[in-house]
């Protein structure tokens, strides 16, 4: 890596996070403008109508942050004839389908018909699951044609819609985004993929922008333009940096790092299925509702969330022996056993006295 390299990355954050911030005022005066908001209702945990269409913030500071990088670093440092090209086009069509369903809801099939168009078109520009380490051994097992196509485009489906379901508090997907992106930056600068830390980096501080209008109380949602972006643009980085390791635990790592919106999917999927419920029928049986339902705040609930995901992403750096994995499981046990605490003194509290 040039000596520059520091500057380089202090460049793809800084970017990215200031042109959101600068962003997100005008599009929460817009998006009241024309009425686009979120409502409140039985389900959500907001009490007045929220602007949404925040994710046109966070897509624009990436493009942003990519087009400071083409111009500060001499030579081709993008190059867009493969995975890259995949990962712009398929990530800006997600984001479109997301601008089109917030402002007027398309209908479910159609929805994830244009998701698996994305996720075909990313494949056919470059972004491949086209084998899997062996965790039995120190070899691969090479992916047929068919079977390389149908996992990326699940993955990339999959992880997109994780994402989706999950923003359901103030500062929750975006937070748990940025805890996966930050994870995949230190696997990609240690493993030297420096185009794959770029993205994430630029990713990370879109989100930062978003954030500090988006955490409770919110000014502002993503909204599905910010969660689909985001889900998709994380599972595809995933699929050109971390799925491409030769190593015995790569197959495990995606699955840490995203961990908390997969697993809290899993359970909503298995959940509705035993109630004999639609799938895509939205309910109050997530992690999030779980733990305000235990008596923690929106803060409290998120902060938690935040540090499951600090967990899994501590977790997964250790497997790989790459430094930092400790410091992020210990801040992660803190968080987790503030929330712990704080459940437990809200229940003696509600306990009533012994006569």
């Amino acid at each position: 890596m040039p000596e520059f390299w520091p500057l380089i990355m202090a460049v793809a954050m800084m970017s990215s996070w200031l042109t959101a911030d600068i962003l997100i005022p005008w599009v929460v005066r817009f998006a009241h403008r024309i009425g686009n908001v979120d409502k409140p209702d039985a389900r959500k945990v907001h009490k007045e109508p929220i602007a949404r269409l925040g994710g046109i913030a966070i897509f624009a500071g990436f493009l942003v942050s990519l087009a400071a990088l083409e111009f500060l670093v001499p030579g081709p440092l993008f190059v867009l004839d493969g995975p890259l090209g995949g990962v712009l086009a398929g990530a800006s069509v997600m984001f479109l389908i997301g601008v089109a369903d917030d402002l007027k809801p398309l209908p479910a099939k159609l929805k994830l018909a244009l998701q698996i168009g994305a996720a075909c078109l990313a494949f056919w520009l470059g972004i491949r699951i086209e084998f899997l380490s062996n965790p039995l051994s120190n070899g691969i097992w090479v992916l047929p044609t068919a079977l390389s196509v149908g996992l990326t485009v699940f993955w990339l489906v999959g992880i997109t819609n994780t994402i989706n379901l999950i923003d359901g508090l103030d500062g929750l997907a975006g937070g748990v985004s940025l805890i996966a992106a930050g994870t995949m930056t230190l696997i990609a600068l240690q493993t030297n993929q420096p185009v794959a830390a770029l993205l994430t980096l630029a990713l990370s501080g879109g989100i930062i922008g978003f954030l500090r209008y988006n955490f409770n109380p919110a000014k502002i949602f993503m909204g599905d333009s910010g969660s689909l972006f985001l889900g998709f643009t994380l599972a595809a980085i995933s699929v050109m940096g971390v799925l491409k390791l030769i190593a015995t635990v790569a197959l495990a790592l995606p699955l840490l790092i995203l961990g908390v919106p997969i697993l809290d999917t899993a359970f909503a999927i298995l959940r509705r299925a035993w109630n004999r419920q639609p799938i895509f029928s939205p309910d109050r049986g997530h992690l999030h509702h779980r733990l305000l339902n235990a008596g923690l705040s929106q803060r409290k609930a998120v902060v938690v969330i935040y540090g499951i995901s600090l967990l899994l992403g501590g977790a997964a750096l250790t497997l790989l022996g790459i430094g930092g994995g400790p410091t992020m499981i210990i801040v992660a046990c803190l968080f987790i056993a503030w929330g712990g605490w704080t459940v437990m003194r809200t229940r003696l509290a509600a306990r009533p006295p012994e006569s």
